[in-house]
């Protein structure tokens, strides 16, 4: 459905930092980045990008979930994402309320973004 999703962060480099990070273990990278009024575009395998820039406002907290294909890379970028500089906002865990196989694990970003991981494939 998306290309891309961009918005503002208050402190590019600690949410450059943050982000290249926290989502290595998704297998996401920098497809492209120029000045931080530009910002940054990051991507894994040619999927939908994610884009951040430097703002003067405010930005309002956003939940950006993104896409795990094992459970492991859910609990690896959760060790990253706090090593990062993130806040924990719920574990790796099964969230059976959303399904049965629906694994995930949530960190507050750097401007108060509620960033998840989710894997929906059953164990093994």
């Amino acid at each position: 459905m998306f290309d891309h999703v961009k918005f503002g962060v208050n402190d590019y480099a600690a949410s450059r930092t943050f982000f290249l990070e926290a989502l290595e273990p998704l297998g996401v990278g920098i497809v492209a980045e120029g000045a931080p009024s530009y910002g940054i575009e990051l991507s894994a395998k040619d999927q939908a990008s994610l884009c951040l820039y430097q703002t003067g406002e405010k930005p309002a907290p956003l939940h950006i979930a993104f896409a795990a294909e094992t459970r492991q890379q859910v609990d690896a970028f959760y060790r990253a994402a706090l090593a990062a500089g993130g806040t924990d906002n719920g574990p790796p865990g099964l969230r059976p309320r959303y399904h049965a196989n629906y694994y995930a694990a949530f960190v507050i970003g750097p401007d108060g973004h509620n960033i998840e991981a989710v894997c929906h494939a059953p164990e093994g």
